[in-house]
């Protein structure tokens, strides 16, 4: 009061949008979302390291994706449970594997969606995963642009553009439900042998009605 209104009301007095909740107990429920979420990224990229041996074989590109998947979720932990208002550097070391791993991460899965579409259904997958992968190149871009720039305006502008990107992973690991719902049992058996493909792939034997194999 005493240094009159131009401290009210001010830009520079409103928090940043990726500060808010640094205190209990919202910090408690950002760090229990972080967790769960890092587990549900680990398990997806499981799953869909498995179904990409069951439907072709494996291969580095496909391992790629199981790693940056994994590393992402580890990022993820460390940025959920070391707040930036107390944990610093814990905090932006954490969103630094988190973000670039993720991006990584879409932009592998967009490849192997290609790889393996052959029905009109799996290129429009793989066309909205490219859209989705652009998208998150964008905005984390934009992001560590603003960041480093000294204006509060741009820092809320980055802030902004990092969840941007958030959502925009988010509805790319919504897109697996196309095909996570063709998982069976066979697809979790490929986990149990070490990477071998299944039996029952592409590239096995036709099997004649009548008995004989055709080779």
């Amino acid at each position: 009061m005493q240094t009159g209104p131009s401290l009210c009301c001010t830009l520079d007095n409103i928090p940043l949008i990726s500060k808010c909740g640094a205190l209990p107990p919202e910090s408690c429920w950002f760090s229990l979302l972080c967790s769960a979420g890092s587990f549900v990224v680990m398990l997806i990229g499981l799953l869909r390291y498995a179904q990409v041996i069951h439907r072709q074989q494996n291969s580095l590109l496909n391992m790629l994706g199981l790693c940056t998947g994994w590393l992402c979720a580890a990022g993820l932990i460390v940025v959920g449970n070391f707040q930036v208002d107390f944990a610093k550097v814990l905090h932006y070391v954490g969103a630094g594997l988190a973000f670039p791993t993720s991006l990584l991460f879409v932009c592998v899965q967009t490849v192997l969606t290609y790889r393996l579409a052959k029905t009109h259904a799996d290129f429009i997958a793989a066309h909205l995963r490219l859209t989705l992968s652009l998208l998150a190149l964008v905005t984390l871009i934009l992001s560590g642009v603003f960041f480093m720039q000294e204006s509060y305006a741009l820092q809320h502008a980055a802030a902004v553009c990092e969840w941007l990107f958030v959502i925009v992973i988010l509805l790319f690991y919504g897109s697996f439900c196309f095909e996570f719902r063709f998982i069976s049992a066979d697809t979790l058996v490929v986990l149990m042998q070490k990477g071998e493909p299944h039996p029952c792939q592409n590239d096995c034997k036709l099997v004649s009605p009548t008995g004989p194999s055709l080779d």
